[in-house]
């Protein structure tokens, strides 16, 4: 059975080595399994909520999509997409917020770790907290119902917020589904094999920290220079050494087989120096990311390569989002499926009075010739021996009631399965034109 499996990456920052080992490098592996259909998305609305820099938003979204690609994510295999592009993600949200109880999100981690802190500082408890962050839960809601995703992968800080989905899903279903699961309630999907890789002072690796080792930003230079900084002990070369309790060997271990990793470990035993083992830790995590560092220098080069890319992706998402957000107007009462064809059907017709038919009798029978808005003709149409026939036709026509068929080297106009006229290449490019119906 294929299992739905979505991620989103928020684009705050540089990414940095933990990032890579802890969610790039086994998200990629696991989007090439064949029973997984795997959802990639740039959490660029979520940015904003920590992050007023502009210029430091739309880096990192180059940054981290440089970054997935260039690890290996293939964006005609998986559905890799901004956040922002899709414009159905807050309308779905929106729909989501009337039926999220307010206490539900009182509840959530990070509005109520905001809360303790400013209590602790002797402020009001809500001082600073926006909506962004105390909704957040309800964002996260939408980008993964939206989709209909089974399974989450999420760090375990981050299993209440898909407690929280599968209540919003729930309550969704309830009010307006009866009962019935039109929301897919989601689950978390926790890996704790995943490494959870220490910064240069021996704590996890986070921005906050300000202890991380860059990915691909500075190159080999850089990479080579922050494992220098990697806290060690004391001890001088030819002392032996507990690699389980040295940091430095837990990033070696996150890039080496098991083979190596035991080598590795006997080395320090036998007195290896702290200077060697960071050689050698240099070594072997450049071997894999210099090839990777290459494309993502050539992406962040060529941005519009990505852009194409995440545009690509954006189109192949929206061929889900578009239909169920029509469904879920219908749901809530907004506007129905059929309405919104009627809709569209309107239009049509209204677009079409751009155009202008001119009927007359010829030699032949009853003929029409067809203009655009500057009064230019487009074609004359094949004789009909009966006139209410040739109307008829027309007014379909002009109703956007057509298909085109490729005969020869042209095509033919077919209306009520009639064909109405022989086009070229220009005329059928000036007929959409004018029908605005390309």
């Amino acid at each position: 059975m294929t299992q739905r499996v979505l991620t989103g990456i928020t684009p705050s920052g540089t990414p940095h080595l933990g990032n890579y080992a802890g969610a790039i490098r086994p998200a990629v592996h696991a989007s090439t399994q064949p029973d997984t259909d795997a959802f990639f998305f740039l959490a660029d609305y979520h940015a904003l909520i920590k992050c007023d820099d502009p210029q430091r938003v739309a880096r990192s979204r180059l940054e981290i999509a440089a970054t997935w690609i260039a690890a290996g994510l293939d964006p005609e295999r998986v559905t890799f997409y901004r956040q922002s592009d899709i414009p159905e993600i807050p309308e779905f949200c929106w729909l989501l917020t009337c039926v999220t109880n307010k206490g539900l999100m009182n509840r959530a981690h990070a509005y109520k770790a905001s809360v303790d802190q400013n209590t602790a500082k002797g402020v009001e408890p809500d001082d600073g907290i926006n909506m962004g962050l105390f909704s957040y839960p309800i964002l996260m809601a939408a980008d993964i119902l939206l989709f209909s995703a089974h399974l989450v992968p999420v760090g375990r800080d981050q299993i209440q917020h898909l407690e929280m989905a599968r209540d919003i899903a729930n309550r969704f279903n309830h009010l307006y589904a009866q009962g019935q699961t039109f929301l897919t309630p989601p689950y978390e999907l926790i890996d704790d094999s995943v490494a959870t890789l220490p910064g240069l002072d021996g704590r996890k690796m986070s921005k906050s920290y300000d202890n991380t080792i860059p990915l691909f930003e500075g190159g080999e230079k850089l990479l080579q220079s922050a494992i220098n900084g990697i806290v060690t002990d004391s001890k001088l070369p030819g002392e032996s050494k507990n690699a389980e309790g040295s940091h430095l060997f837990d990033l070696y271990k996150a890039f080496a087989s098991a083979a190596q990793a035991e080598q590795f470990k006997h080395e320090l035993k036998d007195g290896l120096g702290w200077g060697d083992a960071k050689k050698k830790l240099f070594e072997l995590v450049n071997a894999e990311l210099s090839p990777m560092r290459e494309t993502y220098n050539e992406l962040m080069a060529n941005p519009e390569r990505l852009e194409h890319m995440l545009l690509d992706g954006a189109a192949k998402a929206r061929r889900i989002a578009t239909p169920m957000m029509q469904e879920m107007r219908a749901m809530v009462g907004l506007r129905s499926p059929a309405q919104m064809q009627q809709r569209e059907q309107a239009a049509k017709k209204e677009k079409a009075k751009s155009v202008r038919v001119a009927s007359f009798r010829g030699d032949q029978g009853f003929q029409f010739r067809l203009f655009d808005a500057a009064d230019k003709e487009i074609f004359l149409s094949v004789p009909f021996a009966d006139p209410k026939q040739a109307g008829q036709i027309s007014k379909q026509l002009q109703a956007g009631e057509y298909r085109l068929q490729p005969h020869a080297e042209a095509h033919q106009l077919i209306v009520a399965e009639v064909v109405v006229a022989e086009l070229d290449t220009a005329q059928k490019d000036r007929l959409e034109a004018a029908l605005l119906l390309s």
